[in-house]
């Protein structure tokens, strides 16, 4: 069973000032957002990773860069990879706009109530239906990689991370607004061959408590269909 940690990159002035980044270059943690990262990093220092593999933006590269250096303190060597797959969707013309400015175009009602039918405007413009497609092949791609016993990282963004949560939920995307991923937090998915159990949503850096453990004990048992903790998540 493969258990892929989803964190979100930490804050962002963007974040802070309701901007939609997307793909903007240069767009880096503010204080507040190294500071979580630091947290994630110190957490997830406990926890052997098979591979880290991070969006290719500033932001959860930098993310990503805070992880690994608290790997490499405990001792540990995970492959570090750059997955353009689990970059941010691509908003096109919204792209560096106000939040509160989008909120009042007519497609921002379809984004908050069936984002399936969305296509962002532009030539760059691109549908949440193919973000998650692209989102949820690099995490299953990425599965059969690493190997069944794989405990690896993704760090990525919000909508990107929801999608992914929403597909192992076995829910529609047109419900994924209703799963919330902060910056920092922490998401846990076990794949097994039956099927994705998703224990952990929006969580803090405790959210890595006994994991490792809790891993081990999985494989020890060698049952494939049943989550760690037998459903109570760690």
């Amino acid at each position: 069973m493969s258990t892929v940690v989803l964190v979100r990159h930490g804050r962002t002035a963007a974040n802070a000032t309701g901007v939609l980044a997307g793909w903007s270059p240069g767009i880096f943690l503010d204080d507040e957002g190294e500071a979580q990262v630091e947290r994630v990093a110190h957490a997830m220092s406990s926890v052997e990773l098979n591979a880290l593999i991070t969006s290719p933006l500033d932001r959860t590269q930098q993310t990503a860069e805070a992880i690994l250096a608290g790997q490499r303190a405990s001792g540990y060597q995970p492959g570090f990879h750059v997955e353009p797959r689990v970059g941010e969707c691509h908003y096109g013309e919204w792209t560096g706009r106000p939040l509160e400015e989008l909120s009042s175009d007519p497609l921002w009602t379809a984004v908050q109530a069936h984002p399936s039918s969305v296509t962002f405007p532009g030539d760059a413009g691109e549908s949440m239906a193919q973000m998650q497609l692209r989102a949820t092949s690099a995490i299953r791609e990425w599965n059969a990689t690493l190997g069944a016993d794989a405990l690896y990282c993704v760090v990525s963004h919000g909508d990107v991370i929801k999608a992914i949560l929403a597909d192992a939920l076995g829910m529609h995307l047109d419900h994924f607004q209703r799963i919330q991923v902060d910056p920092a937090s922490i998401s846990i998915v076990h794949y097994s061959p039956l099927r994705p159990f998703v224990v952990r949503t929006n969580g803090s850096p405790d959210s890595l408590t006994g994991l490792a453990e809790q891993i081990a004990a999985r494989r020890t048992a060698g049952s494939s269909d049943a989550p760690v903790g037998g459903g109570s998540g760690p």
